[in-house]
């Protein structure tokens, strides 16, 4: 992810991660709140609790976390995480 103040960036692998792991398209992300709100979107999408939907809710906050360059557990409070 590139960064400029509060814009950001995903550059061409980190948008075609994202894409292969949702099938949903990560377009039109400029801040970090645009982040949060695309992997809000996929997790309803992806609704459920089964273990594999508890799972793919996971990995889409495990590859935003490696987007924002933080650990999963770094998340700030009322963040989405998987669940």
């Amino acid at each position: 992810m590139l960064c400029l103040g509060s814009a950001i960036r995903l550059t061409h692998a980190e948008r075609a991660r994202l894409l292969q792991l949702t099938d949903i398209a990560p377009d039109g992300i400029r801040s970090r709140a645009d982040l949060w709100h695309y992997v809000a979107r996929c997790k309803a999408h992806y609704w459920g609790r089964s273990e594999d939907t508890r799972f793919l809710h996971w990995l889409i906050d495990c590859e935003a976390a490696r987007c924002l360059a933080v650990d999963d557990s770094l998340l700030p409070e009322g963040e989405p995480r998987g669940g």
